[in-house]
């Protein structure tokens, strides 16, 4: 990874940045910023594209080329699908990747601050060292009951997903929205056909839904949660298998209707 180093340092020297500006921007220390330019350490992930919206470069220039003797307008980051920004994180004293709580409080506010990097550093910190290493992690507090036998207010930890294409049919997910804000579903994934997204709530008496993939902002497959309530599966009215094949079927036979109009 020593191209990254110097591409750093490179980026760094070229804007006219002191490694503390940089650091600032960046919410390190400048020790850190020295570590990177002098090959001493590699740069995590959350580092790395902190980098790229900084300097406005690609992620795979930035890792595998030479910046210096690239032209500058290949080196440039391609410019985002609507709705599909850079992830804002934020990483400890010890630049490991915070896992921030969205509570219910925060929710109402985070379609409008997910984006910003003073909103998610304000975010509470969770730990949950269960959960596997080197990825990035986001825990929300639920709200309602369409996914009992999950109850209102358990904490959901979700793994970032890049995008809606790598959607597993009948998973959990968190998803952020233009429309609904924070949602948490099991989804089925039609985007390569359709460019929809099926949302199914795990309790009945909530009607499967479909929305567009691009209005989709965020991602989150439920890895784990938590919950100060125990589950009670004989007063849930938990979906079953049958129940969501026949969902599934259902809306495909809409869709194709839809076609032929």
């Amino acid at each position: 990874m020593a191209m990254v180093n110097k591409n750093l340092k490179f980026l760094r020297t070229q804007q006219g940045l002191t490694q503390k500006q940089l650091a600032e921007k960046m919410g390190l220390k400048q020790a850190a910023i020295g570590a990177y330019e002098e090959e001493r350490s590699t740069p995590p992930l959350a580092s790395l594209l902190d980098i790229t919206k900084i300097f406005n470069v690609n992620l795979d220039a930035l890792v595998r080329h030479d910046l210096s003797r690239m032209p500058e307008k290949e080196r440039k980051a391609n410019t985002p699908s609507k709705g599909k920004d850079v992830l804002t994180i934020t990483v400890d004293s010890h630049n490991k990747e915070n896992v921030e709580l969205v509570s219910q409080k925060a929710s109402a506010g985070y379609l409008a601050g997910y984006q910003d990097v003073e909103f998610v550093k304000d975010l509470p910190k969770i730990s949950m060292p269960v959960l596997p290493k080197n990825r990035t992690y986001r825990a929300f507090e639920i709200q309602g009951d369409s996914m009992l036998p999950v109850q209102p207010g358990s904490i959901i930890f979700g793994e970032y997903m890049e995008d809606v294409a790598s959607v597993k049919n009948g998973k959990l997910y968190i998803i952020v929205t233009k429309q609904d804000g924070i949602v948490f579903k099991r989804l089925f994934n039609f985007t390569a056909e359709e460019g929809k997204v099926l949302l199914v709530s795990d309790n009945r008496q909530y009607e499967p839904y479909s929305i567009e993939a691009d209005d989709v902002l965020e991602i989150w497959q439920a890895k784990a949660f938590f919950s100060n309530q125990f589950p009670d599966p004989q007063g849930a009215t938990a979906v079953s298998t049958d129940h969501l094949a026949h969902t599934v079927l259902t809306l495909q036979a809409e869709i194709q209707k839809l076609k032929k109009k």
